[in-house]
């Protein structure tokens, strides 16, 4: 089912490509709907497919081309065709899908039986069927109920986080989280896998053996990084109410660097913090990247005209302190993220603001 996907979404790519060339315009998405509609009737292998999986597969093309139409001059390009045995994923949305109890669910013609991570509670709004690059299937469910939160605890404590390559994060009461760097730790195995890869032939058994093996290396150091961060963050709001951070250009930080920012993975570690915030009634705060952070004194609030990235402390010329230069950033940060928000902010859920 996942490859008859795969063959619609080149079609439908296909058609949006003539479709231009002949009329300078764009094909809209309930013409496009229709049109595959009728190419289904007369195709067994298209018909595989629900006819709400086919419905979202042009909706999301459509969505691709309103990015494009919108932000085509800031680099973002047109949806393009993709190989069919790499595409990942078809959703079902009221129809198409049935669970029959237990472990076992109906999608299409044919009865299918999963491993159930958690029960499932609640209304079933969609269905996705996901492939991964290993050919694991997994199945997403989204579900129509209110989450509830999982702790009210209060600790009353607010704690600035200063985010950098060195330290992963420093904290305002002066603590230090180093980053386990799981891409570093592995480079040589990946390196090996990845030079066994290209040396087989394209085509070959050995090749596609070769080509998991080096994907179950990435997959390792993914999953290792993602369970850091849950125990990371769930550490972290048990410890604080509010917690504040400093919002990054995290794309121009990896131009610069490369691969030690992607080895960090900072923006991954904040969506799955918010996730839990929300969950535990706790505040995510944000200030304005251009804050002057590092430069100012946390002691008596002087900023410094200039400040290189080498120099990890400073003396104040107007207080005579010496700061640590990630330390300082994390008080600042602190300081300015308590200004903002008030007491009954600290006790009530809330997703993450920018200040």
């Amino acid at each position: 089912m996942i490859n008859a996907c795969g063959v619609i979404y080149n079609h439908c790519i296909a058609l949006h490509k003539r479709y231009y060339r002949m009329w300078g315009k764009h094909l809209g998405c309930a013409k496009l709907q229709s049109h595959i509609a009728k190419l289904r009737k007369g195709n067994p292998f298209w018909q595989s497919v629900g006819s709400q999986a086919v419905q979202n597969i042009c909706q999301r093309i459509d969505k691709a081309y309103q990015l494009f139409f919108k932000h085509n001059k800031k680099g973002v390009r047109p949806p393009g065709f993709k190989k069919v045995k790499k595409y990942k994923s078809f959703t079902l949305k009221q129809a198409g899908y049935k669970f029959l109890g237990g472990n076992r669910v109906k999608i299409g013609n044919q009865t299918y039986q999963f491993w159930k991570s958690r029960e499932i509670e609640g209304t079933v709004k969609t269905l996705t069927i996901k492939r991964t690059p290993l050919g694991e299937l997994f199945m997403v469910i989204v579900v129509g109920n209110v989450v509830e939160s999982e702790d009210n605890s209060t600790t009353s404590n607010i704690a600035g986080f200063d985010f950098g390559l060195k330290t992963f994060l420093t904290c305002s009461d002066g603590s230090k989280i180093e980053s386990p760097q799981f891409f570093k730790q592995s480079l040589n195995a990946v390196k090996i896998a990845s030079t066994d890869h290209s040396k087989k032939l394209k085509g070959s058994s050995n090749r596609e053996r070769a080509r998991k093996n080096l994907v179950r290396k990435h997959e390792d150091i993914s999953n290792k990084r993602r369970d850091w961060f849950w125990k990371l963050a769930h550490d972290l709001t048990n410890r604080f109410d509010v917690v504040c951070f400093e919002t990054l250009n995290l794309k121009a930080m990896q131009r610069l660097w490369g691969r030690k920012i992607s080895d960090l993975a900072f923006g991954e570690f904040l969506q799955i913090l918010e996730w839990v915030a929300i969950r535990k009634n706790k505040l995510i705060v944000f200030v304005d990247r251009w804050y002057p952070s590092s430069k100012t004194c946390c002691n008596c609030g002087h900023i410094l005209g200039s400040l290189d990235l080498s120099a990890r402390e400073w003396r104040c010329p107007s207080c005579q302190s010496v700061n640590g230069r990630d330390h300082n950033a994390a008080k600042n940060i602190q300081m300015v993220g308590a200004s903002t928000i008030g007491l009954g902010d600290v006790r009530r859920a809330m997703p993450a603001i920018a200040v």
